[in-house]
């Protein structure tokens, strides 16, 4: 009976192990600098893979996931089946996996505030920026930096 219910709790535990083994997915302006930054942010912080993909034709990827076109910025990363716009501080998208709240289907920063993850530009004042989540409930605050 032990080695039944040990042989169970381990295979119920291994689809969620899998899953947070996920590769992030970037898809970013063609070119841009600043989106390494965070993409090497969230391979250290994250502990994840990261894959990153220039891609001219990211607003499809936007639309599918419902972002709303205000909370645009220069890359969208797929991470766990969440889209994740822009200079998302990695503790906010730690926080969204863990919680995983009802109707939210991503997190965004809008614009390249300054500061914000990998952003940060040495001797610059740093800017402060709000994370905004979106999906069917609507756009709410998630985070204030």
């Amino acid at each position: 009976m032990k080695t039944r219910l040990s042989a169970l709790l381990l295979f119920l535990a291994l689809p969620g192990a899998a899953l947070a083994a996920n590769d992030v997915v970037v898809h970013r302006d063609p070119g841009c600098g600043c989106c390494e930054k965070w993409a090497q942010a969230l391979r250290a912080k994250l502990g994840r893979k990261v894959v990153m993909r220039d891609d001219a034709s990211r607003g499809a990827l936007q639309r599918r996931a419902g972002m709303p076109g205000t909370l645009a910025s220069c890359h969208s990363a797929m991470v766990d089946g969440y889209l994740i716009e822009g200079h998302v501080p990695v503790a906010d998208i730690k926080r969204l996996l863990a919680t995983r709240p009802v109707g939210v289907r991503g997190i965004a920063v809008a614009g390249m505030p300054i500061g914000s993850e990998g952003m940060e530009v040495a001797g610059a004042a740093r800017q402060p920026y709000t994370v905004v989540s979106f999906g069917s409930t609507g756009q709410h605050v998630f985070a204030r930096h």
